[in-house]
């Protein structure tokens, strides 16, 4: 008798098989870990965010500089007006990843979707124009050139220029300390003051996508409080950012979601807060020699 669970095949003319039943489905079981380079990973943590609503996605993105392959089929979205973190050791590929997005260098393959529009092959000051904005490690100031003149730099390629002068203005009402230092040499800046000016002159630009490199890198912990309390000010505006940052900890507590990047492959993407409390990311990321679950 047929077991009226299995559906039939669709029958063919004159087959002899057409009445049969379909063989059952094989359940394949997936273990619930897997290890790479010495990591163990829950297949829990490896989740990726619908691209269906997201402001940026990479896939499958391969970057090599002559034989080092830097980043191996890395894919990721940045939803709109949300902060995404990207941690790893140092040389995972996170810094060449943020230069493919704004098209410093040029990726071997895959693509880079931006408002559904591919930029891998733009120019960099068309993603630019499009209002995709990289603060690289470094800052990269203009020594002797004003504060202000760095400022008015970044919001070169505005179409606004009304929109300019009202971006100063929350630059200043972000960043005091440059409005009283606006006529000084950036050289002459702190380390700390620097990287207020990169992140205030990439904000000049309007950016809906704001890449940050390392923002903490080399500062006092009181200035990197300082830097890290104006990312949700920037997200509630409508920018999404996408954070490089060394301190993982404080990365995963600022972010939405988060992906972890070893030697050039994604290896863990979840929720900022699951990855933070995961054990294997503690071990790994975090410092914690020892983990009670």
């Amino acid at each position: 008798m047929r077991d009226e669970g299995v559906p039939l095949r669709q029958p063919t003319p004159g087959h002899p098989d057409a009445t049969r039943p379909s063989p059952r489905p094989t359940t394949q079981l997936i273990p619930e870990s897997i290890t790479y380079g010495g990591l163990r990973i829950r297949w829990s943590l490896l989740m990726l965010p619908s691209a269906s609503s997201a402001l940026l996605e990479v896939e499958d993105l391969h970057v090599s500089y002559g034989r080092i392959r830097a980043l191996q089929g890395v894919s990721l979205a940045v939803p709109e007006g949300a902060v995404v973190a990207l941690i790893g050791a140092n040389g995972a590929g996170k810094s060449t990843l943020l230069r493919a997005i704004s098209g410093i260098v040029r990726p071997r393959r895959g693509a880079v979707r931006f408002g559904g529009e591919n930029l891998v092959g733009l120019p960099v000051h068309q993603i630019v124009r499009r209002r995709v904005i990289h603060v690289p490690e470094g800052r990269g100031m203009l020594a002797r050139m004003s504060v202000l003149e760095n400022l008015r730099i970044g919001g070169f390629a505005r179409r606004d220029r009304a929109g300019a002068g009202a971006e100063l203005d929350k630059i200043f009402a972000l960043f005091p300390v440059l409005r009283d230092r606006r006529d000084q040499p950036a050289g002459s800046l702190s380390g700390g003051e620097q990287q207020m000016l990169a992140i205030g002159r990439a904000i000049m630009a309007g950016p809906r996508l704001l890449m940050l490199d390392e923002p903490s890198l080399g500062l006092a912990p009181l200035i990197v409080r300082e830097i890290f309390r104006i990312i949700p000010r920037l997200t509630a505006e409508g920018t999404a950012v996408l954070l490089v940052e060394q301190n993982a900890r404080m990365a995963l507590q600022c972010a939405a979601h988060a992906y972890v990047l070893e030697t050039g492959h994604v290896v863990l993407s979840g929720r900022a807060a699951d990855l933070l409390a995961a054990p294997e990311v503690q071990r790994a990321y975090l410092g914690a020699s020892e983990v009670v679950s």
